[in-house]
């Protein structure tokens, strides 16, 4: 499965558009880490533990996108984007979506 934020694959022709796909998840970070987070926050530098958890809830979004297309027989999913939002204090929602299509070689 071919997947890009581009409305075109290089060296190949989009024959049918089978449609919107999406995965979305939500992730939180336990009591302890967030606590770690918030020490983090006051003298300064990376949040490890929030960068994690927005990793690991990319990766889910993206697969669930990935089978909602797979379903659709599709080849790839082009123009996918992602939204963030936050849910509550130490948890996000992570949306991806994009076109799922057939392709053919040029």
């Amino acid at each position: 499965m071919i997947i890009c934020n581009t409305p075109e694959v290089p060296g190949k022709e989009i024959i049918e558009i089978l449609g919107l796909v999406k995965g979305s998840t939500i992730k939180a970070k336990h009591i302890g880490k967030d606590i770690m987070s918030g020490l983090r926050q006051i003298v300064g530098g990376e949040l490890k533990e929030y960068t994690q958890m927005l990793d690991e809830a990319r990766d889910t979004a993206v697969d669930l996108m990935t089978k909602e297309a797979q379903k659709l027989g599709a080849d790839a999913v082009v123009n996918i984007r992602f939204a963030t939002s936050a849910v509550m204090q130490g948890a996000a929602e992570i949306m991806v979506y994009g076109t799922a299509v057939k392709l053919r070689d040029k």
